[in-house]
């Protein structure tokens, strides 16, 4: 049995030939969003109200052509609004500042800049040989990306960065839907630097959390947890969750943004161990980014399946509520329910039951 919430089907864009060239260009357009946020403008802009174009130059610190160069393309593509000579922020940006997510989203746009952007250059080959080709680009011997990050610090400070940020645009809305009332003991499986296990901690005094993580990810969940101040609640176990022993004594699994990187019969390998280790009446619960059962959406699912197309692992994307479903009743769970997520990213929650 499914339960499924109401949804907004965001179905594919119709395309004309501006929407056409924007595609082209599209990595242009991406090195503008990029450059304005290193560079502090809309930052900059938001202290500032309004600016004219030698005010922005002089702050930035930037000549005559590179300024003319970035207020072009930041105003063409509707970063920023000119009136009378003067440069305001777009709406939507403003939006995320007030709403706090402002720096959140400049993590997402620094992880696309240095983890992203360049393994994409093997996205046609990753589709040809379905596989990530642009691992390639990693410098590192482990098996996958998240194996390589210890050796390339710069890479995984900004890794994490965008895994907490990416969280936090939608672990209000975990911490809000997900109904923990009379569990006790939540597992966290690739729980990253635990900043998903805080929160449901803080919001549920009574629970306590185990995050499995492999050894250098596990290191930096437990500085995480310290500086949280949830030591009492939240723990960290080091191993590997395709092979290791799950902790035992659980009665909530989740996995958290992982579901994203495997192939669907890992996926469901993963969710069998989940079955197994869980007793009676306990629960499963993924949380990631989920595409349109129709597969023609939404925008953001299918963009950020050029990452797990190319980069993270063997297998990945960003896959439909009805391919976890599938994998779930594979599994042997049989009660799903589906919560779909409010916001501009794709976020949702299927909570199953044993």
């Amino acid at each position: 049995m499914t339960e499924t919430a109401s949804t907004q089907h965001d179905g594919p864009l119709q395309l004309d030939m501006d929407g056409l060239s924007r595609i082209l260009f599209g990595h242009a357009a991406f090195q503008y969003l990029n450059a304005a946020c290193e560079l502090g403008l809309p930052d900059l802009v938001a202290e500032k109200q309004e600016l004219t174009r030698d005010e922005i130059r002089e702050a930035l610190s930037l000549q005559e052509r590179a300024a003319d160069i970035l207020l072009l393309g930041c105003t063409s593509l509707g970063i920023l609004v000119k009136e009378d000579g003067r440069y305001r922020l777009a709406g939507v940006v403003r939006d995320l500042m007030d709403e706090g997510d402002w720096q959140r989203f400049k993590d997402t746009v620094a992880f696309e800049q240095y983890i992203v952007y360049e393994g994409q250059l093997d996205f046609t080959d990753s589709l040809r040989e379905n596989r990530n080709v642009g691992l390639r680009r990693v410098r590192g011997s482990g098996r996958d990306l998240y194996h390589r990050l210890a050796e390339n610090p710069h890479m995984e400070q900004v890794f994490y960065r965008y895994m907490r940020s990416w969280s936090e645009l939608a672990n209000k809305h975990l911490v809000r839907e997900l109904d923990l009332s009379g569990r006790k003991h939540l597992l966290d499986c690739g729980g990253g630097d635990a900043v998903n296990a805080i929160a449901l901690a803080r919001a549920n005094p009574d629970l306590k959390v185990t995050v499995l993580e492999i050894p250098a990810s596990g290191t930096i969940a437990e500085k995480k947890i310290a500086q949280a101040g949830v030591g009492d609640q939240v723990s960290v176990v080091t191993g590997d969750m395709f092979s290791d022993a799950l902790p035992t004594g659980c009665d909530v699994v989740m996995f958290a943004h992982q579901m994203v990187i495997w192939t669907p019969q890992e996926n469901t390998d993963l969710l069998r161990r989940a079955y197994d280790a869980l007793p009676e009446g306990g629960q499963v619960v993924i949380f990631n980014s989920m595409s349109n059962d129709d597969g023609d959406g939404p925008v953001v699912a299918a963009l950020d399946s050029v990452y797990f197309a190319a980069l993270p692992a063997e297998g990945g994307m960003i896959y439909s509520w009805a391919t976890h479903e599938k994998s779930l009743r594979d599994a042997g769970f049989s009660t799903l329910k589906r919560i779909p997520f409010p916001g501009w990213t794709p976020h949702g929650v299927i909570v199953a039951t044993k």
